[in-house]
């Protein structure tokens, strides 16, 4: 289901387009800036992407997400949160990343406004995408490199609880992690699918076309 806004959020949640495929998108809690890659008009879903807490949009795995879904005929948005637009290397609050969230997906779904949408991220990314899935009305999340669980630390902080959430929102979630992951690797039973990546770090930088054949395979079961 769509996001609530009183009149005055409405306002300032607006596209500005700088170049040919990226848009400035004003929210509450700063700018975001999102990398567009195919037709809004034409789309067959709307694929709504973000980095990790202090990476990029230009990421090797959303990349080869961006790359799976774009044969299908999604429109792709990688979108830099406005947290990293300001320099900041970490999100703060998860409340206000959450909502500036909420706001960034509402302007993009104008772009293809009566499509599917799906929305994931790497890393914290991931953990933004699980905890907002019910807000947005998201169809499904692809959640790459999700952080179980912080390294040294106990199990008892894991954070399966988020990628549940989503699943209980009534999305279907793919999970994407590499079998040597510091942060853990989900339980089959976290996610609807999860796929563990041999010789991959929480970076996931390599093995492209695993990835990429994951996604692709996944995402027409949820179109």
């Amino acid at each position: 289901m769509p996001v609530q806004t009183n009149p005055a959020q409405t306002r300032t949640v607006q596209a500005t387009t700088l170049q040919a495929t990226t848009v400035q998108i004003a929210t509450e809690g700063g700018a975001a800036l999102a990398e567009l890659d195919g037709d809004g008009p034409a789309a067959r879903f709307l694929l709504v992407l973000t980095h990790g807490a202090g990476g990029s949009a230009g990421a090797p795995d959303l990349l080869a997400v961006r790359d799976a879904a774009r044969p299908l005929g999604g429109l792709v948005a990688r979108v830099t949160q406005p947290y990293r637009v300001r320099g900041a290397r970490a999100p703060g609050s998860p409340v206000r990343q959450d909502a500036a969230w909420a706001e960034v997906v509402t302007t993009l779904r104008e772009l293809a406004p009566a499509v599917p949408l799906i929305q994931g991220g790497r890393s914290n990314g991931a953990r933004v995408a699980c905890r907002t899935a019910a807000a947005v009305g998201a169809r499904a999340v692809i959640a790459l490199a999700f952080p179980l669980c912080p390294p040294g630390r106990s199990s008892a902080v894991s954070r399966a609880a988020e990628l549940r959430a989503a699943r209980e929102s009534g999305a279907r979630v793919l999970v994407v992690n590499g079998d040597r992951d510091l942060f853990g690797i989900p339980c089959a039973q976290d996610a609807d699918r999860v796929v563990v990546v041999p010789g991959e770090t929480h970076a996931l930088k390599g093995h492209r076309a695993v990835i990429v054949d994951a996604v692709a395979e996944w995402l027409p079961t949820v179109l």
